[in-house]
């Protein structure tokens, strides 16, 4: 009885993928044999991925809106909070401002407040809008109040006031 010895090379390769590559090779007779084995099961097909990442940008669309609306929300709620703040302590707005003025504002932050109590679900541009049209109101009253506290004379070169910064 004889005895035959083989030599064979066997090599075992996984990628990233997760699929195995066998090859063999017999030293004595130089025959090579290759082999791949998938698993397929419990993967994703590329229409899958393709569905995936359409998903993931529909809704980075919706995530983009909504936080557009919650800034905007925020920012008028913060202005018109702080500027009730302000109107009701007499080292800032509240000790500057006429009666009229200070009833103006007071109004206008007021109607602003309800407005957002009524209209938590406003879009973006709706929350702006109501935020510029309480501006419209405090704005002038504020700039009389920094006019009086050291603007130009009147008659005097009006340039300067219109680039103060805030």
């Amino acid at each position: 009885c004889a005895v035959v010895l083989y030599d064979l090379q066997v090599t075992f390769e996984i990628d990233v993928n997760g699929i195995l590559k066998v090859s063999a090779e017999d030293k004595g007779t130089g025959n090579k044999e290759k082999i791949t084995i998938t698993n397929d099961h419990n993967r994703l097909t590329p229409e899958d991925i393709e569905k995936m990442i359409k998903d993931a940008e529909r809704f980075a669309d919706d995530d983009k809106k909504v936080k557009e609306k919650v800034e905007a929300k925020n920012e008028l709620e913060s202005y018109a909070y702080s500027l009730k703040t302000q109107l009701n302590d007499k080292e800032k707005l509240g000790g500057k401002l006429s009666d009229d003025d200070k009833k103006s504002v007071e109004e206008a932050v007021e109607r602003a407040i309800k407005w957002l109590d009524s209209n938590a679900d406003a879009e973006a541009e709706d929350m702006k809008a109501q935020k510029k049209e309480l501006e419209s109101v405090v704005h002038p009253i504020i700039s009389k109040i920094y006019q009086g506290a050291g603007g130009p004379s009147p008659g005097g070169d009006g340039d300067d006031a219109s680039k103060d910064e805030l």
